[in-house]
């Protein structure tokens, strides 16, 4: 905790820099607001919308929030619990229970078998006069979509944390999600009772490792066994959870040894505001203690302006603090409203236009997640702006189809309930609806359009044959699952011809194979693990290349001079490959341009020492020739490609690999044994952290190294260690690695012939 004296260098410095500015005070007192709404999401178009009353009041009480984390800090524990306080289930059941029930919102039965969260589930709930729109999203970073398309289409989210564990590796990742869509977060401390419970550690990890400002509102009334409740910093109060299920909620005195820390806390937390809210700022300098409501106000700006999350805690398994969270969401969570999210409008050169968040606004929908029901494919939708009506007509803006919505419902994990409509803000499912994840579609006014989500590459790859030759619903079950899963992807190998599956990990691919013969019938044999190798140029080199043909009637004749060259890392990092035109004089006509274009991504799609796609390569065209009668468009992409893979050759290439970072916990006696494994490996330790009697270990290991980790983990420490691994970046391989893999490619396609 900060100590006072911490506050008063504060206080010291920020009436340092505030004579430097040299604000008036009533100035700088009127900026909070202003300062929140300069951000570029957070706004308010009411004035802009003139909408119906009825529509701000319902505005005013919905709250889109998402639950996301690490894989096992109690995602959907705690979902369960909002679902039982807030009335939408009439029991708990546990993640791994033994009623063979399993948590409401796993519904998959491949979710309830392994305990963990394969998909996002939405559901509604309402706690007190507020609605909320949850999702609860998977934890795993094979199921790493999940998270980006529920994140894509909320206004906040709750960021769980275990109380022990801390910030990990798919944290970050959440983290790094919510950054990108701009989502402000709550972080909830779960499993305060756990043996090795630290939630001082755990806020000091919130601000070095996600760099996010970070405090405490509440301090926890003991800790592991001894865990009984939280006292609020701002009401002064002691909050206990009794009844059968916690559903009680007991305030109380807060008790005599933790007077002293609650007054800390608190001064830790107005400390912190006044770095990231003007308001607070200013009553710091001043030497002025802000009032409770003044303190919910900063908490709440400083939120939503993405400049600071407030920390909760408790133990969702032990069904204490999840009320409090509940309290916290909706005074803390900004309403759709305070969101300015932006639309393409197609019509006007895809200007930026703002969303006008009203449900009398023309209908803006983007549908974020496709799913596979008894009653056809499921839809799910979030109505940016107007109205959607059960029986009126939509636009599918891609493809310009109308559409007539059949059948209107609001989720609750794999149950639905009817509605006639819903308005701007909200969250529904849509039947019949042929459309793909990330499609806009619109009452036929306008022609907007919403920007999709970012979809990652895969990492590994399977080949995939089904036992019995005329299995009817292969191909069917692979076209559902990649319409579904824009992670998952599918080919046909055209050497082999087998069919190749793709995807973000071991257990992605695994679970897509048992849906298969579960779902549809058709058990499928894989082969080994496909790792997704990359060829890359390292030095310039210089080509000059004639492509000639002559037959009976008109030959063949294109001329290409120029060079190719590796993309430096960090320059032009998101384009794997670039083609450069510095042709002058018409020496090519301009029309063959575009075909020495196709040549040059010919030549890139597929690599010439294993046979993997090239990436990281400019390709510069200065120079060339062409006849006025034999020179084509083919010629010149012919003429190109070989340009290329001669130069290519020449660049001294090299194999790039992708290198993941995986971040291993074992018991503390298990690190020489864990630290082991991973040198094995050829892992490179990036950090290690020891927690009493647990011991985290985090490196950067190559993909293709990590293939059968799990068996040799749990058999190094007893069963008690795990890992997660998450896709880092593409490196070269060993230079004898490099020679080993060109043997065996070599190998294959000779044994090919």
């Amino acid at each position: 905790m900060l100590m006072p004296r911490f506050g008063a260098t504060i206080r010291t410095s920020m009436r340092q820099c505030a004579a430097m500015r040299n604000i008036p005070s009533m100035a700088r007192a009127a900026t909070p607001l202003a300062s929140a709404l300069l951000s570029k999401r957070w706004n308010s178009t009411e004035e802009l919308a003139n909408p119906d009353a009825a529509d701000v009041r319902r505005l005013d009480r919905l709250r889109n929030i998402g639950i996301s984390a690490h894989i096992d800090s109690g995602k959907t524990t705690v979902t369960e619990r909002i679902l039982y306080y807030t009335g939408r289930i009439k029991e708990i059941h546990e993640v791994r229970g033994r009623d063979n029930v399993g948590a409401t919102m796993d519904w998959m039965e491949l979710e309830r078998e392994k305990g963990i969260t394969i998909q996002s589930a939405a559901t509604y709930a309402q706690w007190g006069e507020t609605n909320l729109n949850i999702i609860d999203t998977p934890g795993h970073v094979d199921f790493t979509i999940e998270v980006e398309r529920a994140l894509r289409v909320l206004d906040g989210a709750v960021l769980v944390l275990c109380s022990v564990s801390g910030v990990q590796s798919q944290t970050i990742t959440v983290d790094r999600q919510m950054r990108r869509y701009d989502v402000p977060r709550i972080s909830f401390i779960n499993k305060m009772d756990r043996a090795g419970a630290n939630p001082k550690r755990i806020i000091e990890q919130i601000r070095t490792k996600l760099k996010i400002p970070a405090a405490a509102l509440q301090v926890p009334i003991g800790a592991e066994d001894a865990f009984e409740g939280v006292v609020d910093i701002l009401s002064n109060q002691a909050i206990y959870n009794r009844g059968a299920r916690g559903e009680d909620i007991v305030y109380g005195k807060v008790p005599e040894h933790l007077v002293e820390a609650v007054s800390e806390a608190r001064e830790e937390l107005v400390a912190m505001l006044a770095e990231v809210d003007d308001e607070i700022g200013e009553m710091f300098i001043e030497d002025t203690e802000p009032t409770v409501e003044q303190l919910h106000d900063a908490v709440r700006r400083a939120t939503i302006a993405r400049k600071f999350t407030p920390v909760l805690m408790g133990s969702a398994i032990k069904d204490k603090g999840i009320q409090a969270l509940l309290d916290a969401v909706v005074r803390y969570m900004p309403k759709s409203t305070e969101v300015q999210n932006t639309m393409l409008d197609i019509k006007n050169n895809e200007k930026e236009v703002d969303v006008v968040p009203y449900s009398n606004q023309p209908f803006v929908g983007l549908a974020f997640k496709l799913e596979e029901g008894k009653y056809g494919q499921l839809t799910y939708i979030r109505v940016y702006q107007g109205r959607l009506e059960k029986g009126q007509f939509a636009y599918h803006v891609k493809s310009g189809k109308k559409v007539k919505i059949a059948r209107l419902a609001r989720m609750h994990s794999n149950s639905m309930e009817d509605i006639d409509s819903v308005g701007a803000g909200e969250i529904c499912a849509l039947f019949g609806i042929d459309c793909a994840s990330g499609d806009t579609f619109t009452d036929g006014s306008t022609q907007y359009s919403m920007s999709t989500m970012f979809v990652p590459d895969p990492v590994i790859s399977l080949s995939l044959t089904p036992k019995e030759k005329n299995a009817s619903n292969f191909s069917k079950a692979l076209n559902r699952f990649q319409k579904e899963d824009p992670t998952f992807r599918v080919h046909i190998d055209e050497e082999s011809n087998q069919t190749i599956i793709s995807g973000m990990g071991e257990l992605h691919l695994d679970i897509y194979v048992e849906r298969m013969r579960r779902e549809y019938n058709v058990d499928c044999v894989t082969g080994k693990p496909q790792v997704a190798f990359r060829e890359t140029a390292s030095v310039k080199a210089t080509f000059s290349y004639t492509h000639k043909k002559q037959t009976g009637g008109a030959g063949q004749f294109g001329r290409v001079e120029g060079y190719i060259e590796p993309i430096e890392s960090g320059e032009h990092a998101d384009k794997p490959q670039e083609f450069v035109n510095r042709v002058m004089g018409g020496t090519i006509p301009a029309q063959y341009i575009s075909a020495c274009q196709k040549g040059f991504m010919d030549g890139m799609r597929e690599g010439f020492m294993v046979g993997h796609p090239i990436v990281g390569v400019r390709m510069v065209l200065e120079d060339g020739a062409a006849h006025s009668v034999d020179s084509s468009e083919l010629a010149f992409r012919l003429a190109t490609f070989y340009a290329f893979s001669e130069a290519f050759k020449a660049t001294k290439p090299r194999i790039l690999e992708p290198i993941m970072t995986v971040e291993v916990s074992a018991p503390i006696e298990f690190q020489g044994n864990v630290l082991g494994t991973i040198n094995k490996r050829k892992g490179i330790i990036v950090d290690t952290e020891s927690q009493e009697d647990y011991c985290s270990v985090v490196a950067e290991v190559p993909l293709n190294n990590m293939f059968g980790y799990s068996t040799e983990l749990r058999s190094g420490t007893q069963g008690k260690g795990e890992f997660s691994m998450e896709y880092k970046r593409h490196a070269p391989v060993y230079p004898e690695v490099q020679e080993e893999l060109i043997k065996e490619h070599q190998k294959k396609m000779a044994e090919k012939k």
